[in-house]
């Protein structure tokens, strides 16, 4: 699936609950950083080793798998609603980081 076809998907989703009206650009950008925030109560304090085991198990790495999937619906919500193309706007900002971080050679 693209981000076109997952747009599409959200915004019929949405749309098919009438809840267009709440979705406004700021109020997508606080629900994606109170999802985001949601995501990191699964790795606080916890090392990058016991996260690693914590996600081996298959419902703990579905909860954090929702947590990730929600930020990514409110993130393209709002690109929807401020008409910003996500194919195109991540080609774009994959090309400036390739300027700004060439690969090195050793």
């Amino acid at each position: 699936m693209d981000f076109r076809e997952l747009e599409r998907k959200v915004v019929a989703f949405r749309d098919a609950r009438d809840w267009k009206r709440y979705h406004t650009p700021k109020n997508l950008a606080i629900s994606a950083a109170v999802e985001l925030g949601e995501l990191l109560e699964h790795f606080q304090w916890e090392t990058d080793e016991d996260i690693m085991n914590y996600v081996k198990d298959q419902e703990a790495k579905e909860a954090v798998a929702d947590e990730i999937a929600d930020v990514i619906i409110y993130l393209t919500l709002l690109a929807h609603e401020l008409e910003i193309d996500l194919d195109e706007a991540v080609e774009r900002k994959l090309r400036k980081n390739e300027e700004k971080y060439p690969v090195r050679g050793d």
